[in-house]
């Protein structure tokens, strides 16, 4: 058998253009051998179809597995461009004959920050009666990413498939609607699509399913050659410290967690997220139980099928939190109209919620497990450089507790690893998640400016400590913000120590209850708009983390302004200066 050629990552190829080669010749061996009556094919037979792949990704899930699509069409005789969608328009996407997307969707239903430009065009050109360009001749198809936990559920995916298929698009296949574990989903979707594009331009799938079952020819994810761990199988990682950040009296706790890698063989940068498995806490499992009127010894289905007892089945197996569509429709109609009753005075939140508003109802364990999700790992921003702490990986990470209904409310990870995972002893489940848009700049001369209130620290000590490592001259300046400087300044000695030492090279912080007045860090970008907008003439890169809601869209505007007021622009002309450090990938968002 013929080997296939690939690019080498030192080849002097962005990674878009390195997947279009490797899709290539991947495409252009396989079809070279095929025999027909003994002889090899004939060059014109080795035609490839062209193939646009869009992906629009906030976290670098969408951009990974359109890199794995591009391999997999080279396979099947197309030539296949993986393009971010800040690299395209909706007059370039016109001309396109064969495009597949892939996005996530984040927030509030809004689309990723490299996809937000092309959106906007695509959504306004859809609603308008006489449209300048249409997409009549364009075959697509659409995988969306994204979390029902959300109520705006992989919404960016959705608008697109609707929008071009208004513009007279063809959808040569279905859109598939990929919850956490997307694997079957975009694997089934991906062979059924690239089968579409290869027949028939007249096919048409009219009709958009939510969700495609089953799973038929897998397309294989990456090898992992020397490391073994992974989401599937993750890392016991032994805890080393969980320490709060927080002085006495702070109305948060924020803790800096370290993890041991050991021997695991796994590696990360600057930027990326580490996937972490926790347990259900036991007093929730134990209302659960109580509720249900069990002892937790009953067995039951796990989610691999495997018998299991319900006690370990809520506590290391089973998501307790959002009630999924399932459960409610099984249980809700008695709570239809009782919003404002005593026993149910708003819609469930929580799974105990339904049970405990369904008391009446005899609920067998086995029926329970069946309609509740598999229990997924929690992401979080790693606040850690592996140059500056080799062996280690560290987190920050802000414990959620809240009351609601009369109930006490925890989050799952993050209580887990503030209160109830023992430093020394316990082993937690981790694993690495690349994000390769949310990096250091490259060039070590380049300047950093970084946004990044609360937890959001966390991916700029990392950027920080690398720099610091690395010995890089680039000029750091960094905007923390939180509630009290005396109790909520996370980090306080190491920003002054990489001050000392010429590190960071600028720090201002917003301490919002400090005084009368709420002041926020967009309020600081407001104040030094002037070295701001110079800092970005300069070439700086622009990043931002925390809390997506808020905090990010108030940045988001306040950079417009800074733009607007030192640059002497117009809106319209700032809105293209931040577009343009968008698609140069200088403006990058970690947001949540």
């Amino acid at each position: 058998m013929t080997a296939v050629p690939l690019i080498p990552e030192s080849a002097p190829f962005s990674p878009e253009q390195r997947a279009w080669l490797n899709g290539f010749f991947a495409g252009l061996f396989s079809r070279r051998s095929v025999a027909i009556g003994g002889s090899a094919v004939a060059p014109a037979e080795l035609a490839l179809t062209p193939l646009t792949i869009l992906f629009g990704s906030q976290t670098g899930t969408a951009e990974a597995l359109a890199k794995r699509m591009a391999k997999a069409a080279g396979k099947r005789g197309f030539a296949a461009t993986v393009l971010d969608m800040a690299q395209t328009d909706f007059t370039k996407l016109a001309a396109e004959k064969n495009v597949l997307v892939i996005t996530s969707t984040y927030g509030d239903g809004e689309p990723p920050d490299n996809a937000r430009t092309l959106h906007t065009a695509v959504m306004a050109a859809a609603q308008s009666p006489t449209p300048l360009l249409t997409l009549a001749h364009l075959r697509y198809s659409v995988c969306a990413l994204g979390d029902t936990n959300y109520v705006q559920f992989c919404r960016c995916g959705q608008d697109l498939d609707t929008a071009f298929e208004k513009l007279g698009a063809t959808r040569v296949f279905a859109r598939v609607d990929c919850d956490l574990e997307y694997e079957t989903s975009f694997s089934t979707w991906l062979n059924a699509a690239l089968s579409a594009l290869a027949t028939s331009p007249t096919s048409r799938a009219t009709h958009p399913a939510p969700t495609v079952a089953g799973n038929e020819t897998s397309i294989p994810a990456p090898a992992e050659s020397a490391v073994t761990y992974s989401r599937q199988r993750p890392y016991p990682a032994r805890l080393l410290m969980s320490r709060n950040l927080n002085a006495a009296g702070s109305a948060k706790q924020v803790h800096h967690v370290e993890f041991d890698l050991a021997d695991s063989g796994l590696a990360y940068e600057a930027g990326d997220a580490l996937g972490v498995y926790a347990n259900n806490c036991p007093v929730l499992v134990t209302e659960i139980l109580t509720a249900l009127g069990c002892d937790g010894e009953e067995a039951v289905a796990a989610p691999d099928g495997t018998t299991t007892s319900l006690r370990r089945a809520l506590t290391e197996q089973y998501d307790l939190g959002k009630p999924t569509p399932d459960l409610l429709s099984w249980l809700a109609p008695a709570l239809i109209g009782r919003e404002t009753s005593a026993t149910v005075p708003t819609l469930p939140h929580h799974v105990l919620d339904v049970l405990v508003a369904r008391a009446d109802v005899r609920i067998a364990p086995a029926d329970l497990v069946r309609v509740l999700k598999k229990l997924q790992p929690r992401l979080y921003s790693i606040s850690s450089s592996p140059r500056a702490h080799p062996g280690q990986v560290h987190l920050t990470v802000g414990a959620v507790r809240y009351e609601l209904h009369g109930r006490a409310r925890k989050g799952v990870c993050s209580t887990f690893l503030a209160d109830r995972a023992v430093a020394g002893e316990s082993r937690v489940g981790v694993f690495f998640h690349a994000n390769q848009s949310f990096r250091p700049p490259a060039a070590e001369e380049v300047p950093m400016i970084m946004v990044g209130p609360g937890t959001g620290i966390a991916p700029f000590r990392a950027f920080l400590h690398e720099r610091q490592a690395t010995g890089a001259k680039g000029r750091n300046w960094l905007f923390f913000g939180d509630q009290y400087a005396a109790t909520d300044f996370l980090y306080r000695d190491e920003l002054a120590a990489l001050q000392k030492e010429g590190v960071l090279t600028r720090l201002d912080t917003a301490f919002s209850r400090d005084q009368a007045e709420k002041i926020y860090v967009q309020h600081r970008l407001l104040e030094h708009a002037a070295e701001l907008f110079a800092w970005l003439e300069a070439g700086a890169h622009f990043y931002v983390c925390g809390d997506a809601s808020r905090m990010a869209k108030d940045v988001d505007t306040a950079l417009h302004r800074v733009i607007e007021k030192a640059g002497s622009k117009t809106a319209a002309e700032a809105a293209d200066y931040v577009n343009a450090l968008k698609a140069a990938r200088r403006y990058a968002r970690d947001v949540y």
